[in-house]
């Protein structure tokens, strides 16, 4: 018989969500892979499945790809999971799915919970165009130069963060996209499920209040109005006058000083006191 390899989405909080061909597809396989042989251990004990387990993480993944190919070779089934929900979604199976598919053996999904589109539908937000994004950066300066070049992006976005960092990152979206709608899910299709919701800086402060966030969260960016698109788009094709020039115009245009500075300083990359002076001269 031919081999056959397995991507099986598990239930990401609630057990009632393994399908019975989840439960059918771990319990056929010759051996289940797996990125904690603790946790999957658990879920297979859970679930009634007696099936050898074997580690295989981004850690050793490299290493694991040409043995579990050998056995796909031999005719063997192979399931490949992740500690929770859809492998191969910000997660090494990709790897192993590419592999396999370009050794040319057979690989089938077992569909099952996915954090993202879950998070995204509970977020209530619009999901007609949405980008996944995974984890930010953990560095500020890093995490909030990522934050703006998202900020672009024509779709609502979806991130992964840890309890811990949540509110350090949402201080940095309200930051970067200040006016935006945001969604923080947390702790999905399990009994503390919550979703909240609220403007970006809204959300950041009312998250930072809490003495301790709990679970594994998801943050959901509303996506950006036309006229955010727009001015963004402007920004980075930089201004096509000189700086002199455009503080003319401001200035012609009634623009208060500080504003005016605020903007220019902002659109060319330069210090606000030094383009505040220059406002100021180009005023008297």
């Amino acid at each position: 018989m031919a081999g056959l390899l397995s991507v099986v989405g598990t239930p990401i909080g609630n057990l009632e969500d393994a399908s019975p061909r989840v439960i059918r597809t771990l319990g056929e396989a010759d051996l289940v892979l797996c990125e904690d042989t603790r946790v999957t251990g658990r879920l297979l004990s859970a679930l009634g499945v007696r099936t050898r387990l074997e580690r295989c993480d981004e850690n050793v993944m490299g290493e694991k790809i040409e043995r579990v190919l050998a056995r796909l070779a031999a005719g063997e089934r192979v399931a490949f999971v992740s500690d929770a929900g859809m492998p191969g979604v910000s997660d090494p199976g990709q790897r192993l799915v590419d592999a396999a598919l370009d050794a040319g053996e057979r690989v089938e999904v077992v569909p099952g919970p996915s954090a993202v589109t879950c998070a995204l539908v509970a977020s209530g937000l619009a999901s007609e165009h949405f980008f996944f994004e995974g984890f930010l950066p953990r560095r500020g300066g890093a995490q909030r130069a990522r934050l703006e070049e998202l900020a672009a992006v024509p779709g609502t976005l979806v991130v992964y963060e840890s309890p811990r960092r949540v509110a350090e990152t949402l201080a940095n979206v309200a930051e970067v996209m200040g006016g935006r709608r945001v969604a923080l899910v947390r702790e999905l299709t399990k009994l503390h499920e919550e979703v909240v919701r609220g403007e970006a800086a809204e959300l950041a402060e009312l998250i930072a209040a809490r003495d301790e966030v709990k679970g594994e969260c998801v943050i959901v960016i509303a996506e950006p109005s036309a006229e955010e698109l727009v001015e963004r788009r402007r920004a980075a094709s930089g201004p096509e006058r000189t700086l002199d020039e455009e503080i003319a115009a401001g200035l012609a245009a009634g623009e208060p000083k500080s504003a005016l500075a605020k903007r220019l300083a902002k659109a060319f990359g330069l210090p606000r006191a030094e383009v505040y002076d220059a406002v100021v001269a180009a005023a008297r």
